[in-house]
């Protein structure tokens, strides 16, 4: 079972008809389920395309989450966030935490019929660490000291050190075919456009901008999924998916807050639809480019902070659904510190540390100014999303407030990626970050990871915060770990590299033909290849 994201593709129902070849019946029979049964194709929308489906080569979330159906770990998080088998059926880990031994599933396939074995691992393990590899996510596997494959299906790794999170970075790092890829450059492989792997789902097609649709694979090793075909289409508006959604073009979305507090109320759409809420594992940020001479300064950062009414954000952009965010932690988990420097609204204090910092209003027109130049900067976030763009606004007003000139550009994802995120080229950006279950967040915020291919997007660099994330890796005791990101968290609200915004609740609604969605910690989706639709439900049939 893969665990995906509610975030993807849409597809209008007349295109997927024509492109795919289904003959289609309203779902209807008497609505009873009858039971598990496999057919009908799930069409799940999204704000943005893929870019590279190779996970180590790619960065944003859609790339991800479509590899995810594809291509597997050797292990992963169930329901309840335990890790579990996946690929690996099991293992050891050495008294002294430093040797992890994986036991091998023997009765897995690659889609084109090649058997897997522990070469696979050893391959994808010494392509993450190559330095031809331009990828983000070597650093946890380049603390491996040896590693070896005694037979096809056993894979032993030996660390130079303990690492907390080494037995679940083996999930993250999905296992990609030697027999394809040996010898070849990776980043010009064809599998980041089409690839292949051992999941429950086998790639079909892909039109950038338009649609990626997957097939089941029937010879998965945990049992063929039930849906035959996912489809992602893109849509990057969301009042236009939503439409689609009531219209029958799309099964599976992300509701926005007024989608779902204000749009889904009536008889129909109760009757068709299942909405589901919960606390989501990201938040969003408004971050600075702290090589910015205007941001170098933390008491500007600090000012900022105080300026935006946070909780104003919650009630006018989310409609109160979600929570205030004071950190890189969900609140409630055993890491969150809910004792750090809040920066509750207070325009006085923003005044006040702008002030020390050189920043006034000299000349009476309102606006700050210093050695005759005025405060003004532009904030960047990514098309297709509104939350963000309703957030810069408000943060727009509220700086307003103070004296500071901020102006608004929203930019196609890809290119804010490559032509702005990636090359450092802005002055602040929101942004969100998802939030994983382990604490680690060395590659977002050591002082090593601030290249172009790093995900210290912010360039931010604190002597301090680099010894905790190296020391709070190394240890396995959760109480003594704890003290290392609580820590952490003081140093990054005192910093104020961030201007932490909001943790959003997920809101994912789903047509109500699907059953088998069962709601747990992990959310809806990790027991994805378990949902189906009842026979006498199914509304595309005869698929090809």
């Amino acid at each position: 079972m893969k665990k995906i994201s509610i975030l993807s593709i849409l597809l209008v129902s007349a295109f997927f008809l024509s492109t795919c070849g289904e003959n289609t019946i309203s779902p209807g029979g008497d609505g009873k389920d009858t039971g598990p049964a496999y057919g009908d194709a799930i069409i799940i929308g999204s704000i943005g395309d893929a870019s590279n489906l190779i996970p180590m080569l790619a960065s944003d979330s859609s790339s991800h989450e479509i590899a995810g159906y594809i291509l597997n770990g050797l292990v992963k998080y169930d329901k309840d966030f335990n890790i579990v088998g996946d690929l690996a059926s099991s293992w050891e880990i050495s008294e002294d935490n430093l040797t992890f031994t994986f036991h091998l599933r023997d009765d897995v396939k690659w889609q084109d019929g090649k058997p897997f074995t522990a070469a696979d691992v050893m391959f994808t393990y010494k392509l993450i660490i190559a330095e031809s590899t331009p990828t983000a996510y070597a650093g946890k596997y380049l603390l491996v000291k040896e590693a070896k494959t005694p037979d096809p299906y056993t894979f032993i790794v030996t660390y130079t050190e303990p690492l907390a999170p080494a037995l679940i970075s083996w999930g993250s790092l999905q296992i990609l075919p030697k027999h394809i890829l040996e010898g070849k450059d990776i980043t010009k492989s064809k599998l980041s456009r089409e690839p292949m792997g051992t999941g429950p789902y086998k790639f079909i097609e892909w039109k950038t901008g338009e649609k990626i649709v997957l097939i089941s694979n029937h010879d998965y090793f945990e049992g063929r999924p039930y849906i035959d075909r996912i489809i992602y289409r893109i849509i990057p508006d969301p009042a236009t998916m939503f439409l689609e959604l009531k219209g029958g073009g799309v099964d599976w979305m992300g509701l926005t807050p007024i989608q779902y507090d204000r749009q889904t109320d009536n008889k129909t759409f109760i009757k068709n639809f299942k909405k589901y809420r919960y606390l989501a594992d990201g938040y969003a940020y408004l971050g600075f480019n702290l090589d910015n001479p205007k941001f170098t300064d933390k008491r500007i950062r600090k000012a900022i902070s105080y300026a935006i009414d946070k909780q104003e954000i919650i009630d006018v952009v989310l409609l109160g659904l979600g929570e205030v965010a004071t950190g890189p932690y969900k609140p409630g988990t055993w890491q969150y510190n809910s004792k750090v420097e809040r920066y509750d609204y207070n325009p006085k204090k923003a005044k006040e540390l702008l002030k020390e910092a050189g920043w006034e209003d000299t000349d009476g027109d309102g606006l700050l100014d210093k050695d005759g130049v005025s405060f003004e900067f532009t904030i960047i976030t990514n098309q297709g999303n509104e939350l963000r763009a309703k957030s810069a606004e408000i943060i727009q007003r509220r700086l307003s407030d103070i004296g500071i000139t901020v102006k608004i550009r929203i930019i196609e994802w890809a290119a804010f990626l490559s032509e702005f995120v990636r090359p450092r080229n802005y002055e602040a950006m929101i942004l969100g970050w998802n939030i994983l279950q382990d604490p680690d967040l060395y590659n977002v915020w050591h002082s090593s990871k601030t290249g172009p291919d790093e995900l210290n997007h912010i360039n931010f660099r604190n002597a301090e915060v680099d010894k905790l994330l190296e020391d709070g890796r190394r240890i396995f005791d959760q109480e003594q770990r704890k003290k290392y990101y609580f820590r952490l968290q003081e140093i990054l609200a005192d910093e104020a590299p961030y201007v932490f915004l909001y943790v959003p609740d997920s809101l994912p609604v789903v047509h109500a033909r699907f059953h088998g969605i069962e709601p747990a910690p992990a959310g809806i989706s990790y027991n994805f290849n378990e949902w189906y639709v009842p026979e006498g439900m199914m509304k595309y049939t005869n698929l090809r």
